[in-house]
C-alpha cells in the first residue's frame, strides 16, 4: 500500500494558482501539510482562491503573491517577494501558462505565449535557484503538455514576427518547457535539486479563455464532458512535488505518474543548451556554466 507523503514543514510556490490545475495542486499539497504560496495577477481573486484552498485543505498556511508573469519586471519583483517571505523553498511548481489565438506583445515587446509559458518560468526559476539549492533536497516541477510532441523551436522566428499561429506558438512553448527541464537537470547535477516536467492530460480549465480560437470552440464544447477534472489534471504535479517514489529523479518527462518519451529534439543537448543561452539573453541573465553559477550571479 502506498504511503501518503507528508509535506509538513515544506515551503511550496505554485505559479498560476488561482484556478484550474494550479489551484487543485495547491489544495493537494496543502492537504499534505505544506505551506503553499500561489501567484495571481489580481490580488482580490488570488486572496479568494487562497481562502478556498485553505478551507478545502484544512490548512491555513496559504500565501498570496501578486504578479503578471508575462512581465519580466514583475517576475523579478515576485522572486524578491518570495525570497523575503520564505526562509526556504522546497518545491517550485511552474504551472502558469496560456494560449492565444492571435499574436500579443508583452510589456517587454516579446510574444506573449513564449514569454509567459517559457521565459517566465525560466527567469523565476533562475532567480530562486540559490534558495532552492540551500533547501535541498528540493524539486522544480514544470507543467508542459502533450502538445510538446508537435513542437519545434524556431530559432529564426521565436517571437512569431514573420508568421504567427496560436497552436504553433503554444506547441513551441511547451517543447521549450521540456528542453528547459532537461538542461536545468544537467546544470543542477550534484546540488540535490531535481527538475521534472509533465503532461497533465486534457483538463477542463479556463485555458485559452482570454483569446480563444473560434474554429476550435465547437470541438472544445464537444470534448469538455470528457476532459479531466482539475484535480485529476493536477495529480501528476502533486506526485512529482511530494512523492518519496520520485525523490532524486531528475531530467524526466512524466504523464500519469509514469516516465514518458518526449519530442526527439528535446534530447539534443546542443539544442537545449542553445535554447538556454537564447533564453538567458532574452531575460538579461548570464548563460552560466551551471545553474548554481547562474543562481550566484543573480543573487
Amino acid at each position: 500500500m502506498a504511503v501518503t507523503p507528508s509535506m509538513t514543514g515544506k515551503y511550496v510556490l505554485i505559479t498560476g494558482g488561482t484556478g484550474g490545475i494550479g489551484k487543485a495542486a495547491a489544495i493537494g499539497l496543502a492537504k499534505l501539510g505544506a505551506r503553499v504560496g500561489i501567484t495571481g495577477r489580481d490580488r482580490a481573486r488570488a486572496e479568494r482562491a487562497a481562502a478556498e484552498i485553505a478551507r478545502e485543505a484544512g490548512n491555513p498556511a496559504v500565501d498570496v503573491f501578486v504578479a503578471d508573469m508575462s512581465s519580466q519586471s514583475e517576475v523579478r519583483r515576485l522572486a524578491a517577494d518570495v525570497l523575503s517571505a520564505y526562509p526556504r523553498l522546497d518545491v517550485l511548481l511552474n504551472n502558469v501558462g496560456g494560449f492565444w489565438a492571435h499574436r500579443h506583445a508583452t510589456a517587454d515587446g516579446l510574444e506573449r505565449t513564449f514569454a509567459l509559458n517559457h521565459l517566465a518560468p525560466f527567469l523565476l526559476t533562475s532567480l530562486l535557484l540559490e534558495r532552492l539549492i540551500a533547501s535541498a533536497p528540493a524539486r522544480i516541477v514544470t507543467v508542459s503538455s502533450g502538445a510538446q510532441a508537435m513542437g519545434k523551436i524556431d530559432f529564426d522566428d521565436l517571437m512569431g514576427e514573420r508568421t504567427y499561429s496560436g497552436q504553433r506558438a503554444y506547441n513551441q512553448s511547451k517543447l521549450a518547457n521540456v528542453m528547459f527541464t532537461y538542461e536545468l537537470a544537467r546544470r543542477l547535477e550534484g546540488t540535490g535539486v531535481s527538475a521534472t516536467a509533465l503532461h497533465p492530460g486534457i483538463t477542463n480549465t479556463a485555458f485559452s479563455a482570454e483569446d480563444p480560437a473560434r474554429a476550435f470552440a465547437p470541438i472544445v464544447a464537444l470534448m469538455r464532458p470528457f476532459m479531466r477534472s482539475p484535480e485529476r489534471g493536477a495529480d501528476t504535479a502533486v506526485y512529482l512535488a511530494s512523492s518519496p517514489e520520485v525523490e532524486g529523479v531528475t531530467g524526466r518527462y512524466f504523464a500519469d505518474r509514469k516516465v514518458k518519451a518526449s519530442h526527439k529534439s528535446s534530447y539534443d543537448s546542443a539544442t537545449t543548451a542553445r535554447l538556454w543561452r537564447v533564453s538567458a539573453e532574452l531575460v538579461g541573465l548570464p548563460a552560466g556554466a551551471s545553474a548554481a553559477a547562474t543562481a550566484t550571479a543573480t543573487a
